[in-house]
């Protein structure tokens, strides 16, 4: 809460979340809710929520923190930049009746199969960055069952895949997940979607990893029917160096980059900083040179690995040596960071 006056003039809300970056769940947290009562708005009441909630988060031990964003002049004054969307991608269904045939059983799904469709979920958000681990209790995972539908193919030890849609009217299936260990399950799942088509006319399917509807789907499909671009800054950055993945890393001979950090709404993080890795982890420690500066709100996308050094040189947002570029070599920069929740 946020107060004027002694009064309460504004409200935001912290969810306790983890995002996937470099394969390891990393503590995040999920700003929302953001809003200042009418008679306190131009006074800089939500300014000062966004300053709180940065200590509040540190304390926390949640290393960065994703948002939506309504207002962007505001997010991007303390520090936060996009990263990544929420995409949606159009499909209509008779342009799946020739998704080839799978011999695999599928069924609805029952309450037993809670840790297993988790457990399928986790296998694929691990994989793209950016994805939330959905870890209860930030995440309720019994609420799947709110879905109209919701379709599993078992495996022999587990499931190989599973979906869950709903059917708001007579067009359209809005599928929220489908997800998939391998080719034969993704087809078979594409099939049940194909099995709507005297019914329906299209799905609306919410896109996880894109290059199972790209390179699977048989027809054509409009992707980015819908999306959502969400932000990301670094609350602290030498715990969310040490909360990361490095995967790109492991093939490289060790190395180091010194950079500078100006970040007046979170001052721990001012400052010179060695950044690099050792041949073995990833470190971000106190000093150097500072030769590459960086804005505050050139760390969410560094971070996330979403855009590149030059990228950010050319946005004003980074300036100094052309070691800069090694930044890139630590997060594998640019891919694609996606979220498949809103919050």
């Amino acid at each position: 809460m946020g107060e004027l006056d002694r009064e309460t003039a504004g409200f935001l809300r912290i969810w306790d979340y983890r995002q996937f970056f470099g394969g390891v769940a990393v503590p995040t947290g999920g700003v929302a809710s953001v809003a200042v009562y009418p008679h306190a708005r131009g006074r800089g009441v939500a300014g000062a929520l966004l300053s709180e909630s940065l200590r509040v988060m540190r304390e926390a031990g949640q290393v960065i923190a994703a948002l939506y964003p309504y207002v962007l002049p505001l997010y991007r004054r303390h520090g936060w930049e996009h990263v990544g969307t929420v995409e949606w991608a159009t499909v209509p269904l008779v342009n799946l009746a020739a998704t080839p045939r799978a011999p695999l059983p599928v069924r609805p799904a029952t309450p037993a199969d809670l840790p297993d469709l988790h457990a399928c979920y986790l296998r694929t958000a691990a994989t793209v960055d950016g994805m939330l681990d959905r870890a209860e209790p930030g995440s309720d995972h019994a609420s799947v069952f709110g879905a109209d539908l919701v379709t599993v193919a078992p495996g022999p030890e587990g499931l190989r895949g599973y979906l869950t849609a709903d059917r708001p009217d007579d067009a359209r299936l809005v599928v929220k997940d489908l997800v998939a260990d391998d080719v034969e399950a993704a087809h078979v799942l594409l099939r049940q979607l194909a099995s709507w088509a005297g019914l329906l006319t299209e799905a609306e399917v919410r896109v996880f990893d894109a290059a199972l509807l790209d390179h699977l789907v048989p027809g054509a499909l409009t992707r980015g029917a819908e999306v959502h671009r969400f932000m990301l800054r670094v609350v602290d950055l030498p715990a969310a160096v040490a909360a990361r993945g490095w995967p790109a890393v492991a093939h490289m001979k060790p190395f180091s980059v010194d950079i500078e950090v100006t970040d007046p709404t979170a001052p721990w993080n001012t400052g010179r900083w060695r950044l690099g890795h050792d041949g073995s982890s990833a470190f971000c420690e106190p000093g150097g040179t500072g030769e590459v500066h960086l804005h505050a709100r050139a760390l969410g996308p560094w971070f996330a690995g979403s855009t590149t050094a030059h990228s950010l040189r050319r946005a004003g947002l980074l300036s100094g040596r052309p070691t800069a570029a090694l930044l890139d070599a630590l997060t594998g920069a640019p891919h694609p960071v996606r979220l498949s929740n809103t919050f």
